[in-house]
This record gives structure tokens, C-alpha cells and sequence, in this order.
């Protein structure tokens, strides 16, 4: 995994994936104590920055395999990112997603025109199973959600426009925080800017109880989480970073930080009230971080990717409740 793959993908994704938005507002500034850039990949095709990835690696296969179909697993967005780049390629597209995944996710992904396959992930059955068998009786080829280079190299070109827009900004140093599950988007984004933009320096961010990269990153080796469930941060629950996330991030990236469930529900109101985007509870916990943790944040100036705005409006309800609880 390497840069000259971010900017292939890069190449690749003009024309397709949306230059999102830098945001900034002067109420998010003062409740964080310092100016906060908000990227806003739920902006993105499909709710988030997921159709990046989806893209490199669909239209980097050849095209003897990209014409049998490829097959992915996902709670939600790597899935509707698949789905809709393998739609506009006209590859058939198979997606795994656990039963317990928000419907508004599911039913993206059959709108897509992909072939949902549920199954139990609080049962403990397991995704790579069913994945594995599949790929194998249809010859379907596995995108994998964050452990694939193509994947990897297509979330880095979020790098790649942050260290121009930072540039546009007159940020040259600032800690950049990200919506951190396996580690794709983190490891992509930060090898982006060790090219473009070194003093921009990348840190992990992600619910409690779900915190394998942090605590990887502490002990230095791949620690997992117990549990697949128990977290409204659908998006960014995996059982532990990657083995080729895990060395890019272990060598770019700084402390992780950790945010509760509450604080990401507050962050979605801030972000609609303040911005007026709508950013699902996984994607909203690098702007919590910003906001409600600003004693362990380096800096007058902080970068953050709102990753995914996917949101079933039940949730988004149950947010704006929490924030009038707060306030």
C-alpha cells in the first residue's frame, strides 16, 4: 500500500466521487475552543465516503473478473458504496449485511440493484463464512470493507482534498480526526497527507467499548473488541484493525480518542443545527471528539471528516432530543 495508489484511484474517481465540502461555523468553533473544519463526506454519493473505495476497486479489476460480479460484506455503507459503483459498471453485486443493520441501509443497497444476503451477526454467525461460500460457488471477487489496498487507496483521496483545502484555509498544522472502524479511511487519509500535507497529523476516533485501534495503537500489537453490537455507531463497528491498516496506522497516525454514544447523538444535532448536514451516529464521532474532548486535541485548529450520513429518521429524532436534554 503506497501513495502512487491514492492518486491511480484519484484518476480513477474523476467525474465520479463529489469534492466535498469544507465547513466551518463559529458556534461549533466556541464550543470546541478552537476552529473546527468539518469535511463533509455525507455529501458524498451514497450518504458516505464509502463509494470512494467502492469505485477504486470495482474499476480497478480486469475485466474478465469485474464481468462475474463481486461480493462484499458491510453493516451499511461499504455496501451501498459497492452497490452503486458496481451498478455503473454493470457488474453484478452481491452484499452480506447482518440482520440487525438500520433497513434505511438495506433498502439503499437493493436499490442499488445489488442481491442483499442477510445474516446473524448477534448470533454469531459469521460474515467471512457466508462471504467465502459465496465467492466461491458464484466466482464472485471479494471487496473487502477496509482490508483491500484498491479500498484503501480509494478513502485516501479524502487526504488528498483535505490537505488542499486546509492549504486554502492557511492550516498548515492540525490534528485531523476520523470516524475510525478498521482503519481504511484513517490509514488512506493519513498516508495522504505524509505526502501532501505532513504537519496535518491523523488520529483515530471511536465509540467506547468499541476502541480495538486504540488500544491497538497503545500496546502496539492488534487488540479486538468482544462484542459486534452495543454501540447506535452502527458504521464503525468492526472486531479489530486490519492487518494492512493496522502498520500504516501504528506508523502515521497519533493517540486514538474515544467518544460515547451520547456524545455522537449531541454531535449529529450540532452538525444539523450548526451546518445544516445530517451525519449518522458512526460518522458523527470524530465532530464529537472535536467538541466534548478538547483538552486531548493539539492545536487552534481541528480537522474533522463526518464520515456517513445514513440515518434512520427514528435515530436522527432520538439525536435532536438528546441535544435538548443537553442544552
Amino acid at each position: 500500500m503506497n501513495f502512487e495508489l491514492i492518486k491511480a484511484a484519484e484518476r480513477r474517481l474523476q467525474g465520479q466521487a463529489h469534492r466535498t465540502p469544507m465547513l466551518n461555523s463559529p458556534f461549533l468553533d466556541r464550543i470546541a475552543g478552537r476552529r473546527v473544519l468539518v469535511k463533509a463526506e455525507c455529501l458524498q454519493r451514497t450518504g458516505s465516503f464509502k463509494f470512494r473505495g467502492g469505485w477504486s476497486a470495482v474499476s480497478a479489476l480486469p475485466q474478465e473478473l469485474r464481468s462475474r460480479g463481486v461480493i462484499a460484506f458491510s453493516s451499511g455503507n461499504h455496501a451501498q458504496g459497492v452497490a452503486l459503483a458496481a451498478k455503473l459498471h454493470a457488474t453484478p453485486a452481491v452484499i452480506v449485511m447482518p440482520k440487525d443493520a438500520p433497513k434505511l441501509k438495506i433498502d439503499n443497497t437493493r436499490a442499488f440493484g445489488a442481491e442483499v444476503v442477510l445474516y446473524d451477526r448477534a448470533g454469531g454467525e459469521s460474515r467471512d463464512a457466508v462471504g467465502a461460500t459465496l465467492a466461491e460457488e458464484r466466482g464472485l471477487t471479494l471487496i473487502r470493507p477496509f482490508d483491500e489496498p484498491q479500498v484503501i487507496a480509494g478513502q485516501g483521496t479524502v487526504g488528498l482534498e483535505i490537505a488542499d483545502q486546509a492549504e486554502e484555509f492557511g492550516v498548515r498544522n492540525a490534528d485531523v480526526l476520523v470516524c475510525c472502524g478498521g482503519g481504511g479511511l484513517t490509514s488512506g487519509i493519513a498516508l495522504a497527507l505524509e505526502a501532501m500535507a505532513p504537519g496535518l497529523r491523523t488520529r483515530p476516533v471511536e465509540p467506547q467499548g468499541f476502541d480495538d485501534v486504540a488500544r491497538s495503537l497503545a500496546s502496539g500489537r492488534i487488540e479486538r473488541n468482544e462484542t459486534m453490537t452495543g454501540s447506535v455507531c452502527d458504521a464503525i463497528l468492526t472486531e479489530s484493525p486490519g492487518e494492512v491498516t493496522f502498520p500504516i496506522l501504528r506508523r502515521l497516525c497519533g493517540p486514538g480518542i474515544v467518544v460515547s454514544d451520547d456524545e455522537c447523538l449531541r454531535a449529529m444535532a450540532a452538525a444539523f443545527s450548526r451546518l445544516k448536514i445530517v451525519i449518522e451516529p458512526g460518522g458523527a464521532a470524530a465532530l464529537a471528539a472535536a467538541l466534548y474532548h478538547p483538552n486531548i486535541i493539539e492545536g487552534d485548529t481541528v480537522v474533522v471528516v463526518a464520515t456517513g450520513g445514513n440515518v434512520e429518521a427514528s435515530q436522527f429524532a432520538e439525536a435532536l432530543t438528546a441535544q435538548e436534554k443537553a442544552e
